[in-house]
């Protein structure tokens, strides 16, 4: 049976706890009961993404998380899907620099169901991959990057400055998507040993949380993930730090045929995990986070040189934070007129700090961001998940809340002065071309790529997935598999 557990219901918790398992093959079991509602959420995160890549295989993180839909032993074609939506439930899978996982919520009576799934692909699915599968989903990843960063207007936007942000060889040179020479270069061999690598139970946390009985839970997680062996080849990911700052300010032009001019950047900021980066996320939220951020009074009230100003973090833990701005200019305006006013605000910001009234507000919208996620079994089981791979301990995503709560004023002042300046962000700035038949795609000024979802989540399904700047625009997923 499972070994060992802890529980807690820690000050600023809510009351949530969480209790925590280990099985012999190294497995790590988050358990979170919640019986407000007759559901479970079951989610599987697998310690690899992006940054464990090596140079000429970019994107097979992405890939193999297709690959991991196509059927296992006993589950063949598309069973997966076909089994939990014919039992009531929802599923998707997603692909980040730092991570991959796996999700399902189900009606608390079919638990079983997901889990037995789970733990057959991760037991079984070499048995089932082979090269028509394989060339399937090589086709569709393809086509996820043409239809999602390739065709579309400031698609490549996040690509462009991610490259610009982390220098050559850096292990977050590369987005998840990857490039379309080394998606071609994959081979079933690659794909087989990335599985045997990364697809093991001691590479992985198991979160459940919603209408469960633990004993049960745990009686069904040892019977079908207990017997799958661990293994041992992983190596770590190659070293992401850099300096606080970049030191100078990098900028690449992009003409293409896009809908309006844009001034996008990303400034590195602290490392995920941290009060210094819980500080940030505050003065992002307070300088672009919505219609009552200073960044959008200004240049889309006021101004009215834009059409749309946001700023949203993009939570890392391996390597620096980035800070994500987007303005699409409105009309004629140039991008120098936008920047000015953009460097204007910053800097006073950084001399000023926020006042009262904006640190009770920012702190009140991340605090429901908060509690939202939690406040759902999805989004909780993701969480316990987040904080158990990528900082060792799922109890930290109960007291989230507080520590953004604690952060004070002069802190939000100090990281702005410190990180929010010119010689410390990467700049793409977008200048309209015509297009070949002269028409342009005026009725979306605001194009498809923001500061509060950079990277474009989309779900397994081929929808928009649920996401936010804090967290979830880390996700560089999936299109219809």
């Amino acid at each position: 049976m499972p070994m060992g557990h802890t529980a807690t219901a820690e000050a600023g918790s809510g009351g949530l706890t969480a209790t925590e398992h280990r099985l012999a093959n190294g497995l790590r079991v988050v358990l979170s009961e919640d019986h407000l509602t007759p559901v479970a959420a079951v989610c599987l995160w697998y310690d690899v993404g992006s940054r464990h890549e090596v140079k000429g295989r970019t994107g097979l993180a992405h890939l193999f998380e297709h690959l991991m839909f196509q059927g296992s032993k006993q589950v063949h074609g598309n069973g997966h899907f076909e089994l939990v939506q014919g039992a009531g439930g929802s599923l998707n899978g997603t692909t980040s620099f730092e991570r991959t996982n796996y999700f399902e919520t189900m009606p608390a009576h079919q638990l079983e169901l997901a889990l037995w799934l789970e733990a057959d692909r991760m037991g079984s699915l070499l048995s089932a991959l082979d090269e028509e599968s394989m060339e399937n989903q090589r086709d569709v990843v393809k086509n996820e990057r043409r239809q999602r960063y390739d065709n579309v207007p400031y698609g490549t936007a996040f690509e462009k400055l991610t490259a610009l942000s982390y220098p050559e060889g850096h292990p977050y040179h590369h987005t998840p998507i990857g490039s379309m020479a080394d998606l071609d270069a994959a081979t079933l061999d690659d794909a087989r040993a990335f599985f045997r690598t990364y697809y093991a139970p001691n590479n992985a946390v198991l979160s459940i949380v919603g209408d469960i009985d633990p004993e049960q839970t745990l009686a069904w997680v040892e019977k079908y993930f207990g017997s799958i062996p661990s293994h041992d080849g992983k190596q770590p990911p190659r070293d992401g730090s850099l300096p606080e700052r970049i030191g100078e300010e990098l900028r690449e032009v992009v003409e293409e045929d896009v809908p309006a001019r844009a001034l996008m950047a990303a400034y590195r900021l602290p490392e995920d995990g941290t009060r210094a980066c819980d500080a940030a996320d505050l003065a992002l939220t307070v300088l672009g986070s919505g219609e009552s951020s200073r960044l959008y009074n200004r240049l889309v009230r006021r101004d009215r040189t834009a059409v749309t100003a946001g700023f949203g973090l993009l939570r890392l833990a391996g390597a620096p934070s980035l800070g994500w701005l987007d303005v699409k200019t409105s009309g004629d305006v140039e991008v120098p007129v936008i920047e000015a006013a953009v460097d204007e605000e910053l800097a006073r910001f950084a001399a000023e700090g926020p006042t009262p009234e904006e640190m009770e507000r920012a702190q009140a919208q991340l605090e429901r961001e908060w509690l939202d996620r939690l406040g759902t079994v999805a989004g909780r089981a993701d969480e316990l998940c987040r904080f158990a791979v990528l900082f060792g301990d799922p109890q930290l995503a109960l007291t989230a809340v507080q520590r953004v709560l604690d952060v004070t004023a002069e802190e939000v002042q100090e990281i702005a002065k410190a990180r929010l300046r010119p010689d410390n962000r990467a700049v793409l700035v977008y200048e309209p071309v015509a297009s070949a038949d002269g028409a342009g795609n005026a009725a979306d000024p605001e194009g498809t790529a923001d500061a509060a979802d950079p990277e474009g989540t989309v779900d397994a399904a081929g929808s928009p997935a649920p996401g936010n700047a804090a967290d979830e625009t880390q996700q560089e997923e999936e299109a219809a598999k």
